[in-house]
């Protein structure tokens, strides 16, 4: 056996030997003696590149030639396989050659422990990030780099990591890592964790340095190369080693955001998208210039950027960038390919999301496939990955995600393909679920009288659009989409709770404290995922907390947010004609003839509502609620599914709704407004007509400097009048609006952007 082995030992060396002595022939006079790249050719060892390429691959590639001008080398099969074989060798991960080398489980506890790696870097969501994430070190590098690293701090591991010193405009010296440096900027990381935007004229390097590891124990580097060589990946599911909990500052902070931070997706987490910046203002709005676009690889953004620290977070399917928010220079991209599950429903099947959650050192971010992960604010790093449904089927996600203290509170959209709604909360330091609320109850729930039929088990309810949170009463408001079937409720007699609902949860458990239904037993998927905005005013002669929403179904409300009681209901649309009002218990006054038939029923507003998800924005100055109005009506069919669950018989749900359930009513085209209401009465103040009938999901700023910022739907960018609704400033962007603007200030600056199309573009006045 020994003889066996001792042979196969020989054969296998003698192979290598006559590998390299065909690279040296064929490969080296491009690409070097060493393989380590020349002006003729890229490096082919320690190459990310071929790292994770199989030796079939390179082979392949070696016969075959590229079209980026390797020629092709039509060799006999076995000199291809041993060449293509040591090629492989040369970029062979740490995983395949340093598991046995020592003790895993030693090598963790010297890691996070006496060898203090994690006081510099990150492993699987523990650690530090003042040095390179390595929760994939196994599969990120060679064995030979993580040993050459361990033994010389100063061996290349990760670009962007070189240690120098800097001074700073003021003669102030600070010791660190260069993160990026261009012909203009530095992204510079102190010793001490912090990230410095320096643009020209701000910082001078003034030495190189050698990076420091003091604390590293040589006689653990067996252990620790092994451990290391064992990551590849972060687990699914939460955290489940000790981490530290939530500082009290971080979550301060995103209750109370610093004057120019923008750290919600409306910039508080009131969702009332209005700022005190005054910087910008009705004299001289006109100047504002634009400072940089940056572009993401997705046409159709919907998200909202948020900056803290200087860093904006920016978000596309699948897709969290950090960008320099002066300059638009990028920091980190953090990405993983968009699913290809056919179950995925809908918006998030095509791509839309409309942003990122921050709290403290973390970023959050829902998948389309309706995951919770969780990133490193500094590095992009993968923390933690949860699921949100129990079940996947039909789950999938859009929203922005929502930090309620030390919560992370999301949800989840396929209400129109047959699903059962919730909303959940994680523990934001780790991932694990604090509490699920299902939109929908289950069989013997309360509220499952409300659902006569068949249709219980997938009745929709999605939870689609970011809510709001009040931490003085710690109640949550999560708006709430329609019931499925969308337009036959055959299946589903009752007002089928919670659906086109406002939901105020206890934020902490998840309870219900009470829900107000905008549309019980919707016909005409009136969804009311529309903002809920939280607001302190004086309402009927005494100081009330106020939630105001302007609804899908074409009404305007003003709530009592401790109880739900409704203090006002007035129509914002022209054309309603599906009710004359609301009574005195809250519920709609219906008008006969709007339910949909197999012929079609013709009915006002139209299938995406009097307004539907874009942001909305109240001035305390003016007493005034911004929001963006549609007047259109449409033809109502019903989908007459027929069967359990809504569903045709033999059919999967998800797959089949019924054929077409709506159409616009060509003899009245839609008319689009921007539209601003007295808060108190539901009296129009002013509105500015779009003109086209073009769809504009663009919501609204407000700001203290007068002003309002919206998308035209022509696809300029525009600031009006807050009294009076008059263009003051535009730009075009020639990019169909789905996204809504947001404002910030660095170093007393303000900054206007907005995503539009593929790109997300800043706004200043000039210097």
């Amino acid at each position: 056996m020994r003889f066996c082995i001792a042979m196969l030992a020989v054969a296998w060396f003698s192979m290598a030997q006559d590998a390299r002595m065909l690279f040296e022939q064929r490969c080296a006079p491009c690409h070097g003696n060493d393989a380590a790249g020349s002006d003729r050719g890229p490096a082919l060892a320690r190459s990310r590149r071929l790292r994770n390429r199989s030796s079939a691959d390179i082979r392949d590639t070696i016969r075959n030639g590229t079209a980026a001008g390797m020629p092709a080398f039509p060799m006999p099969v076995p000199e291809l396989d041993a060449l293509a074989n040591w090629i492989h060798s040369l970029n062979a991960n740490a995983s395949e050659g340093l598991k046995t080398a020592g003790n895993p489980a030693s090598g963790e506890q010297s890691f996070f422990g006496a060898g203090q790696c994690a006081n510099c870097h990150t492993a699987r969501g523990r650690g530090k990030s003042i040095g390179p994430d390595l929760t994939e070190a196994g599969q990120q590098f060679t064995a030979a780099q993580l040993t050459a690293k361990l033994e010389d701090p100063k061996a290349p591991l990760a670009t962007g990591y070189t240690a120098v010193t800097i001074r700073l405009r003021g003669g102030v010296t600070v010791r660190g890592y260069v993160r990026r440096q261009t012909i203009h900027s530095l992204q510079f990381e102190s010793l001490d964790g912090k990230l410095l935007l320096l643009g020209e004229g701000e910082f001078e390097i003034i030495s190189r340095d050698r990076p420091a590891n003091p604390h590293f124990l040589k006689s653990s580097s067996r252990d620790v190369l092994a451990y290391l060589a064992t990551l590849d990946s972060v687990p699914s599911g939460p955290i489940t080693a000790s981490v530290p909990p939530v500082a009290a500052a971080d979550i301060d902070r995103i209750l109370h955001p610093q004057t120019g931070e923008w750290l919600t997706y409306n910039g508080a987490v009131s969702g009332n998208r209005h700022s005190p910046l005054t910087q910008i203002h009705r004299g001289n709005v006109q100047k504002l210039a634009m400072q940089f676009a940056y572009t993401l690889p997705y046409f159709g953004l919907e998200a909202t950027p948020l900056v803290m620290d200087g860093v904006m977070y920016i978000s596309g399917p699948n897709q969290v960038h950090a960008l320099d928010a002066r300059s638009g220079d990028n920091i980190w991209t953090w990405s993983r390919a968009r699913t290809t599950r056919r179950d995925v429903p809908g918006d998030a099947a095509k791509g839309a999301n409309r942003g990122v959650a921050l709290l403290g050192s973390r970023v959050f971010f829902a998948t389309d496939d309706a995951h919770m992960v969780c990133l490193d604010r500094l590095t992009g790093a993968l923390l933690w990955d949860v699921t949100m449904p129990e079940t996947l089927p039909h789950y999938g996600a859009t929203l922005a995600p929502l930090v309620a203290g030390d919560l992370v509170v999301g949800g989840v959209t396929g209400a129109d393909e047959g699903m059962r709604g919730f909303v959940a909360a994680y523990h934001a330091n780790t991932g694990k679920l604090a509490w699920r609320f299902y939109t929908v109850p289950a069989h013997g729930e309360p509220a499952s009288e409300t659902w006569k039929g068949n249709a219980l088990d997938t009745g929709g309810g999605s939870t689609w659009l970011t809510g709001s949170y009040d931490p003085e009463t710690h109640l949550l408001y999560w708006p709430t989409g329609n019931p499925y079937p969308d337009t036959d409720g055959t299946e589903r007699q009752g007002d089928n709770l919670f659906t086109d609902c406002i939901l105020a949860l206890d934020a902490p458990t998840g309870r219900l404290r009470w829900h107000y239904q905008f549309t019980p037993h919707d016909l005409h998927d009136w969804d009311s995922q529309e903002p809920p905005v939280l607001v302190d005013a004086e309402f009927n002669g005494r100081p009330r907390k106020l939630l105001l929403h302007a609804d899908r179904n074409g009404f305007y409300y003003v709530l009592d947010r401790t109880n739900g009681e409704l203090l006002l209901a007035k129509p914002f649309a022209k054309k309603l004609t599906w009710a004359t009002g609301i009574d005195a218990k809250g519920r709609p006054i219906l008008l006969p003839g709007n339910q949909p038939s197999p012929e079609g029923t013709p009915t006002c507003p139209d299938i995406r509502g009097a307004t539907n998800w874009m942001s909305t924005a109240y001035t305390p100055a003016t007493g005034l609620y911004y929001f963006i109005a549609i007047e259109n009506c449409g033809t109502y069919r019903s989908t007459q599914f027929g069967g359990g669950g809504g569903r045709a018989p033999g059919k999967e749900p998800g797959f089949d709704r019924g054929g077409d359930i709506f159409t616009v009513t060509g003899a009245d085209p839609p008319r689009r407004y921007l539209r601003a209401i007295e808060m108190r009465t539901g009296k129009l103040a002013w509105e500015v007509d779009q003109m086209i009938p073009d769809p504009n999901y663009g919501g609204v700023l407000s700001t203290a400097g007068g002003l309002v910022f919206y998308s035209e739907s022509t696809g300029a960018f525009a600031a009006v009048d807050d009294r009076t609704g008059r263009t003051l400033w535009h730009f075009e962007t020639g990019q169909p609006p789905k996204a809504s603007p947001m404002t910030y200030s660095i170093n007393g600056r303000q900054y206007v952007a907005i995503a539009a199309g593929a790109s997300v573009y800043a706004f200043a006045l000039p210097q």
